[in-house]
C-alpha cells in the first residue's frame, strides 16, 4: 500500500515548531542562552507530538522532523548537549513518547538534513561538521523511532568520480546508528539515480528516488528502470519523494515545487507499491489530502 508522508510543517494547522538564530543566542549569557534553547526543545518535542496526532488522525502515513528540531544544536558556537538543558529530562523523554506512532506503523517518521550536510566535501572541517549533525539527528531518530535520515549527495567539486569516492570513504567512518538510517538521493543538478546507485550498492546505503529531480536531471534510466534500482536497495519499506513544477514542465524553472501535485506526474508503475513517498508540495497537508484523494488510497492504509 502507499503511504504519503507530510514533510516538516503545516499550511493550515495551527502546528507551530519553532528556532532561534545563533546571533541571538550569542549575545545572551550561557545560563539564558541555555534557558531559551531549552524551552525551544521542548515546545518542539511537544509540537511534534500534535503533528504526529494530527497525521494519525487525517490518514497521513509519513512525517518529515525538521533538521532543526533542537535548534542550533551543533553549532559550532552556540550549541551544546542535551545534558547541558535545564529541561533535559523532559525534553527527552516527550520526544520519547512520539515513538507509539512510529512503534505500530502509523505514521512513519524520517529526517532530511539541510544541503549543506553532505560527506562529499574535500573540506575536512565540513565533513567533521557534517558528521556532527548526522550523529545528532540519529539520536532524535533514536528517540522517536525514524528509520530514515536521509542527504544528498553534494557538489562534484571538479571530478565527481572523487567526490563519490569521498562519499563511500566517509560512510565507512559513520557510526553504526547513523549508517541504520542513512540514506541517499539523486538531486536535480549533478547527482542522478545512475550516479548514486553504484555508492548505495557499495555501501548498502538506501536511494531514495526522487523523481522530480531524476525529470529535471535525467540520465540512462527510464522513470520505471530507475523505480526497479531503487528499491532493490531498501531493506525495510521504501521512501520516495514526489513534487510538480511550479510553472509547469514548460516553465523557466522546473526544479521549483508546486503547492500541489499534478496527478500526471505520479508514475503510473507506483501504483501498486508498498512504498513511502513524500509529497513536496507548498501546500503541505492540503496537498497531500488532495493526492491521497486523486490516487482513491483507502484510510486503512498502514493503520
Amino acid at each position: 500500500m502507499i503511504r504519503l508522508g507530510l514533510c516538516c510543517q503545516f499550511a493550515e494547522e495551527p502546528i507551530k515548531f519553532f528556532t532561534t538564530t545563533a546571533t541571538s543566542i550569542l549575545k545572551m549569557d550561557r545560563e539564558a542562552a541555555l534557558a531559551k534553547l531549552s524551552r525551544l526543545c521542548l515546545q518542539n518535542a511537544e509540537s511534534l507530538i500534535k503533528a504526529l496526532a494530527y497525521c494519525q488522525e487525517h490518514h497521513i502515513g509519513a512525517f518529515r522532523i525538521n533538521s532543526q528540531i533542537l535548534p542550533l544544536k551543533t553549532h559550532p558556537e552556540a550549541g551544546y548537549e542535551i545534558s547541558d538543558l535545564p529541561d533535559a529530562e523532559q525534553i527527552v523523554t516527550t520526544f520519547k513518547s512520539c515513538r507509539e506512532f512510529s512503534t505500530d506503523g502509523t505514521v512513519r517518521l524520517s529526517f532530511h538534513p539541510d544541503q549543506f550536510i553532505l560527506l562529499s566535501s574535500p573540506n575536512e572541517q565540513v565533513t567533521e561538521r557534517s558528521i556532527a549533525d548526522l550523529n545528532y539527528q540519529a539520536e532524535v531518530s533514536e528517540w522517536v523511532g525514524a528509520d530514515v535520515m536521509n542527504i544528498h549527495g553534494g557538489g562534484a567539486y571538479g571530478d565527481k568520480a572523487a567526490a563519490l569516492k569521498r562519499v563511500i570513504d566517509n560512510v565507512k567512518q559513520l557510526s553504526p546508528s547513523v549508517r541504520k538510517i542513512l540514506t541517499f538521493e539523486n538531486d536535480d543538478k549533478i547527482y542522478a539515480p545512475e550516479d548514486l546507485l553504484p555508492v548505495c550498492r557499495e555501501t548498502g546505503i538506501p536511494l531514495v528516488y526522487d523523481v522530480h529531480h531524476h525529470r529535471c536531471h535525467p540520465d540512462g534510466f527510464t522513470i520505471e528502470q530507475a523505480t526497479q534500482a531503487a528499491l532493490a536497495t531498501w531493506n525495510r519499506e521504501p521512501l520516495f519523494h514526489i513534487s510538480s513544477p511550479k510553472d509547469g514542465w514548460e516553465g523557466p524553472k522546473p526544479a521549483r515545487h508546486h503547492d500541489y501535485i499534478d496527478i500526471n506526474d505520479f508514475p503510473a508503475c507506483w501504483r501498486q507499491l508498498d512504498l513511502t513517498i513524500d509529497v513536496e508540495a507548498k501546500a503541505k497537508e492540503l496537498a497531500v489530502k488532495r493526492l491521497f484523494d486523486e490516487l482513491g488510497l483507502s484510510t486503512t492504509s498502514h493503520n
